[in-house]
């Protein structure tokens, strides 16, 4: 690859992160002022039932910061990359030169997807979080109404795919591909969902914005290998925006992502892994599961804990779901929970890059 690429990837990563570590005392500035966090903890478990293990972790653990800690933090993450990727933009058009047409990475083809999906999901998230710390309790936007909201602009980003970019299958290493055809479209819809579903990995200081940032570079690695450099530049920008957010989330944070930021980065991640796919000639859907591992477990977790609980007669298999608080629970430092994370979702990028790249 030319020294352009390279430069087209890493610059704009480093304007991200760089223009978010500079906005984030703003932005606490505001998030303390206005007090934007929960005036009340949640009290119920996934299955309905009053959450007993949450709340004894809440007081014994995190010392009941949960009503002192601001949210929307996510904030951060998609003003940054939106501020990046206009500024790429402008430039090439408002000072046109060899280096400022090179760095704009705003194209049809392949960044107009993922950005529209990354700005509608932190639209959706911002309401909800802005309902959410209203006096009262929980009063964000039903569960119900969000799924509602993430498969709606999963049928149109699927229906996209498939009559627009004519995707019809995934591909499988050895094996070439898997046709679907229009099945293409509801395996992009249960992704996303299940994708989202992971989002509540942002319970724990730290946990979620280094999970995020390995999946993303990850993915960032596998366009440019694929010659997508727009694409990789946009992943690229986006993990430096996570970094920003993680450089004032880790313990104490500084405040939490929150929906703003989960809801935004899942459906992306989404978009990404099956522009990866057969578009990129490669493997980005058979390496999610891989390369988001993290999410996938806590997923399964809590999948696994209500199914116990309704099957058999209340018993759960974990002390509390999901699994990041199971290990708090039984007595891991929140520290090490995230750090083994951390550990976990690079070691899971790398395999999952040498997955997606196969030939």
């Amino acid at each position: 690859m030319e020294t352009a690429s390279i430069l087209k990837v890493f610059i704009p990563a480093t304007a991200s992160f760089v223009t978010g570590i500079l906005f984030a005392p703003v932005l606490v500035h505001y998030l303390y002022r206005y007090k934007v966090w929960k005036k009340q903890t949640r009290k119920t478990a996934l299955d309905g039932t009053r959450a007993v293990e949450f709340e004894k972790l809440r007081m014994t653990v995190h010392g009941g910061n949960e009503v002192s800690t601001p949210r929307m933090g996510g904030i951060l993450i998609w003003a940054s990359v939106g501020f990046v990727t206009l500024l790429a933009w402008a430039s090439a058009r408002l000072l046109p030169m060899p280096l400022t047409e090179k760095l704009d990475f705003l194209s049809r083809s392949q960044t107009w997807i993922p950005l529209f999906t990354l700005l509608a999901g932190a639209l959706m998230g911002f309401v909800n979080d802005l309902l959410d710390i209203q006096p009262g309790g929980e009063r964000g936007i039903r569960l119900s109404t969000r799924l509602i909201f993430v498969t709606l602009v999963s049928l149109f980003i699927g229906s996209w795919f498939y009559f627009k970019l004519g995707v019809t299958a995934i591909g499988i290493p050895a094996d070439g591909t898997l046709a679907l055809g229009a099945l293409i479209i509801p395996l992009f819809v249960l992704i996303s969902l299940g994708l989202y579903a992971g989002g509540v990995i942002d319970g724990i200081d730290g946990l979620s914005g280094g999970v995020f940032a390995a999946a993303f570079m990850a993915y960032a690695g596998i366009a440019y290998f694929q010659n997508q450099i727009n694409l990789a530049a946009f992943s690229a920008t986006l993990t430096g925006g996570i970094l920003a957010f993680l450089w004032f989330n880790i313990p104490p944070a500084r405040f939490w992502m929150t929906e703003t930021g989960t809801m935004g980065l899942t459906m992306t991640l989404a978009v990404v892994a099956f522009m990866t796919d057969t578009l990129g000639k490669g493997y980005g859907v058979v390496a999610l599961p891989i390369i988001a591992f993290p999410l996938v477990v806590t997923v399964l977790s809590n999948i696994i804990q209500v199914t116990s609980k309704k099957l058999r007669g209340g018993k759960k298999i974990f002390r509390i779901a999901p699994l990041h608080h199971h290990f708090e629970a039984i007595g891991w430092p929140s520290y090490k929970v995230t750090m083994r994370y951390w550990v976990i979702s690079v070691v899971c990028a790398i395999v999952g890059m040498s997955v997606a790249l196969l030939k």
